[in-house]
């Protein structure tokens, strides 16, 4: 049986990419396409690579994290290894994202103190106003 091929521009339709995207995936060595002259040709494996570097960027990781967790994959005996990594790595990244939360909820009730002070503000000038 042979392999299904795609073409850039098949895989960049089907997963809404420019294929300068692609090329960039290429150049940072996430993707391998094979040549038929100057045609790039993409392979099942590379398109679960390009399907994984998008779920990773999805989730915040690095092309550099991706990777080396894609690279993983293709060079583990087993899942174990990379399956320990990627959790490594997403606990990681949970905690960033908490920390990100938690610095967007102090900001927010800042900026909810800064609308009362200039409300309390706005409030008392316009006392003043009618007082005069």
């Amino acid at each position: 049986m042979i392999e299904p091929t795609y073409t850039i521009t098949e895989l960049a339709r089907e997963f809404e990419l420019t294929p300068r995207a692609i090329r960039y995936y290429e150049d940072q060595g996430l993707i391998t396409p094979d040549r038929a002259g100057v045609q790039r040709v993409y392979t099942k494996r590379d398109r679960t690579r390009l399907l994984l570097t998008l779920r990773g960027k999805r989730l915040g990781l690095s092309l550099a994290a991706i990777r080396e967790l894609i690279d993983m994959y293709d060079t583990a005996p087993d899942q174990s290894s990379q399956l320990v990594k990627l959790l490594e790595v997403l606990a990681h990244r949970r905690a960033k994202l908490e920390q990100q939360r938690e610095d967007i909820a102090a900001v927010l009730e800042e900026i909810d103190a800064f609308e009362r002070q200039c409300r309390s503000l706005l409030a008392d000038k316009e006392i003043r106003r009618k007082r005069s």
